[in-house]
């Protein structure tokens, strides 16, 4: 097999990371001295000559039987054996696995078999796609690459390795999924076709929740894998909530960009756009943005002649339950996005209507903890970004009536939390004692605050001991 070096400039990338990892190149040259061949593999050898920041090192190591690597390792700290009869191994306190090449058959409790002096061509079959079927030698930086993952790399194609062993895995759909997104390639028609009778129904929910997570995390659009999965027929397979978008018409006043998917597709990328400090917080958007309009599949009509989708979000509510319990199991997660379906509408209403200050403070109640009125004025720009009838691409023009909504909000001080309550249980001990009578005149008196604006405690104090 021919082999050809990395440029200078990706040696030198490369160098400077493995300097980020204490002792690993001393453990690289000691496997170099004692007789094996050290490699970078998988994805940190793509993210490499795609020039992207690489990180999560795997390193394969060829020629050594699991025995001399497990003692060469011990030099270097305690060695934990990540899978033993995997051949992979971690030293203590540094991020890398250290694996033997292997084969493995199908199924979820796989017989593997370790061998060192397998060639590098049947140690990288077994990788899903051409484009992670590649290794970088650390001693030469010579490329290996026997499946010419480096020459699909420059033609943004995804290409299977080996067809039987890709089925094997059916989490490998998902990852073709999020890997067209994130890096916006093409399947080979090979792989379409694999794709397309795969079967992926016992794909467990914490591994597809991975894969979605990439997807929405890691993508400037993701709509182009959803989009994938939808043109090869799938789409109702994983996603039928969301599949049931497909056709719905919208006015076209107000939607000019097509139907409820087309328009959903755009705003999952005008969601893209936005990325919080809390991670969790930018996933809650990102599902919200694909999640806002699944009750347009069962509450859109025509009236008159126009169609509405009058209570579509309510009626996603359930809808957006659904879906997302076959992607996590994260309750939180579930119930944050909820709410963010259930009141989207909420800012052009209030723009609309006028809205009172004291309307906003309900609203930020009712949001409250999960998201804040920040976050549902972000998902409607995107709901708004996401009508461009001349492209995919989303709109990237300002929308007043979102801004005007996120101004009022900050005017009623509660853009990102709720205004807290100036009057507690211990100010009316005086008067009222522990017990029900307490908590309901707490809550009248916080009802007094937001409606009438009042921030003086004695003045809000005597106002609802009135009413007692």
């Amino acid at each position: 097999m021919k082999c050809t070096k990395i440029d200078a400039s990706k040696q030198s990338i490369l160098t400077q990371t493995l300097k980020k990892y204490l002792m690993v190149q001393d453990i690289v040259h000691a496997i170099d001295q004692a007789g094996g061949i050290v490699l970078l593999v998988g994805g940190a050898v793509r993210d490499l000559l795609l020039g992207q920041e690489v990180k999560d090192l795997d390193i394969e190591v060829h020629q050594l039987m699991p025995e001399q690597l497990e003692k060469l390792l011990r030099l270097f700290g305690p060695v934990s054996l990540v899978g033993k009869s995997f051949g992979v191994f971690r030293v203590h306190k540094l991020d890398i696995d250290w694996s033997l090449p292997r084969t493995d058959s199908a199924g979820r409790k796989p017989h593997v078999e370790i061998d060192p002096f397998m060639g590098f061509k049947e140690a990288f079959r077994r990788r899903d796609l051409t484009i992670n079927a590649m290794g970088i030698n650390l001693i030469t930086y010579e490329l290996i690459d026997p499946f010419h993952g480096q020459e699909d790399l420059r033609n943004k194609i995804l290409r299977e390795t080996d067809t039987r062993l890709f089925t094997q895995d059916p989490l490998r759909f998902y990852r073709v999924m999020q890997f067209i997104s994130r890096f916006a390639m093409q399947p080979a028609e090979s792989l379409n076709a694999i794709c397309m009778t795969m079967d992926i129904k016992h794909v467990s929910v914490e591994r597809i929740e991975g894969e979605f997570n990439k997807l929405l995390l890691k993508s400037t659009r993701p709509s182009l894998g959803i989009r994938w999965v939808h043109s090869i027929n799938r789409l109702k397979d994983i996603l039928p909530q969301l599949y049931a978008l497909v056709g719905v018409e919208q006015g076209a006043d107000w939607h000019p960009e097509g139907d409820v998917f087309e328009h959903t597709m755009q705003t999952v990328d005008a969601a893209a756009r936005i990325v919080y400090e809390n991670e969790f917080d930018t996933l809650v958007l990102h599902y919200a943005a694909l999640c806002h309009d699944l009750g347009k599949a069962t509450d859109t009509q025509k009236v008159d002649g126009r169609i509405t989708s009058h209570g579509h979000d309510m009626a996603g509510v359930p809808l957006t339950k659904q879906m997302l319990k076959h992607i996590t199991r994260n309750k939180m997660l579930i119930e944050s996005v909820v709410k963010l379906v259930r009141y989207h509408m909420a800012p052009l209403q209030f723009i609309q209507d006028g809205a009172k200050m004291s309307a906003y403070k309900r609203l930020a109640n009712k949001l409250a903890p999960q998201v804040t009125i920040e976050m549902l004025a972000d998902l409607a720009l995107c709901d708004r970004q996401g009508r461009n009838p001349d492209s995919h691409i989303p709109l990237t023009t300002p929308q007043s009536e979102v801004e005007a909504f996120r101004v009022r909000a900050q005017q009623a001080e509660v853009l990102t939390g709720i205004e807290q309550p100036i009057l507690h249980g211990r100010d009316l001990l005086d008067h009222v004692p522990p017990g029900p009578q307490l908590g309901q005149l707490l809550r009248k008196a916080y009802e007094i605050q937001l409606e009438e604006g009042i921030k003086d405690k004695n003045e809000l104090k005597r106002r609802v001991l009135e009413t007692s």
